[in-house]
């Protein structure tokens, strides 16, 4: 399952903890990516979110980064990314410098441009086995949709 999410975007914050549950359902069943879709226009801090974030995966923690982002999305500020950094014991000197590192803008672009040719309009947008899905992002929609997609492996865009 992918995720096309904005770090500032309520709907992808209120989605955070129902996909947290839909992994857990699946366990090891379920290959979860999450794709930067910042909609910085509304959103002034979601690119510098998503940048964050790759930040930290360069120290091995995206995923801690992910969740406190959503966790505190709505105290969302240079500040609060710094201050998650810092929870989570990144090295700051090189988080830092990471922050503004263009390879990682390029990278969050690149999951934008990606959103944009997969039809993209909004987050959070979810592909199941590279399929749309449509429904809603409450938990048994995504788990029906994981399930079918599990038991018709073969059917194929």
């Amino acid at each position: 399952m992918v995720e096309y999410g904005d770090f500032q975007c309520p709907h992808c914050s209120a989605a955070h903890p129902i996909i947290k549950e839909v992994e857990k359902h699946f366990s090891d069943k379920l290959c979860f990516i999450f794709r930067h879709f910042p909609l910085s226009e509304s959103h002034p801090f979601a690119q510098a979110a998503a940048v964050a974030s790759e930040a930290a995966s360069n120290q091995g923690k995206f995923w801690e980064t992910h969740d406190m982002i959503y966790e505190n999305q709505e105290n969302l500020s240079p500040a609060t990314l710094l201050l998650i950094a810092g929870t989570l014991k990144l090295n700051m000197k090189v988080f830092q410098h990471d922050i503004q590192d263009q390879q990682l803008f390029e990278k969050v672009e690149s999951n934008f441009e990606s959103g944009i040719l997969s039809g993209v309009n909004g987050t959070p947008s979810f592909y199941i086995n590279g399929f749309q899905h449509y429904g809603p992002y409450e938990y048994h929609a995504l788990v029906n949709a994981i399930n079918y997609a599990l038991t018709h492996p073969k059917v194929t865009k």
